[in-house]
């Protein structure tokens, strides 16, 4: 089976009564745990942004406090990526590159405080540095006011 455009989709929920897209939405939201989040992220986070970027900030904080201490870089590296899959994730839901942006560079701050000896990982070095690469990336689609703050932040990582 071939899966639809977007654009076909959109043309064809238009076409559909309230109960049937409430329907539809039950569905989705029973197949995959990423479309639940989603939903629960429109439904319920949307309205308060900062509510959503402070719990996961907490989120990425709880899982680096949660990483192996001892010299096991292998456990280290795997709980990282892990974090950073989690953090792309909820960045997916939002859509707003204000948020990527605290996000990621949260990411990177964490990185740095945790005690982690990422630059002698070839591996956590490039996850680290290919995030800041992100942010600077996205840095010109926000206003000049935000950049420069940002921009500060980011000159201390």
């Amino acid at each position: 089976m071939k899966a639809a455009t977007v654009h076909e989709l959109k043309d064809e929920l238009k076409h559909r009564s309230a109960a049937q897209l409430v329907e539809l939405c039950n569905r989705l939201a029973r197949f995959k745990k990423e479309n639940k989040e989603l939903l629960t992220y429109l439904l319920f986070e949307a309205h308060d942004e900062e509510g959503y970027k402070r719990s996961v900030r907490q989120e990425i904080d709880l899982q680096f406090s949660e990483i192996p201490k001892d010299n096991s870089l292998y456990l280290q590296k795997k709980s990282v990526r892990k974090i950073l899959r989690t953090a792309n994730k909820y960045i997916r839901y939002t859509g707003n590159k204000t948020t990527e942006i605290e996000l990621l560079m949260h990411f990177c701050i964490q990185l740095n405080q945790s005690g982690i000896k990422y630059q002698s990982s070839t591996a956590l070095n490039n996850i680290y540095e290919g995030q800041l690469k992100k942010v600077k990336k996205l840095l010109p689609a926000l206003h000049e006011d935000l950049q420069y703050d940002y921009l500060r932040t980011l000159e201390t990582l």
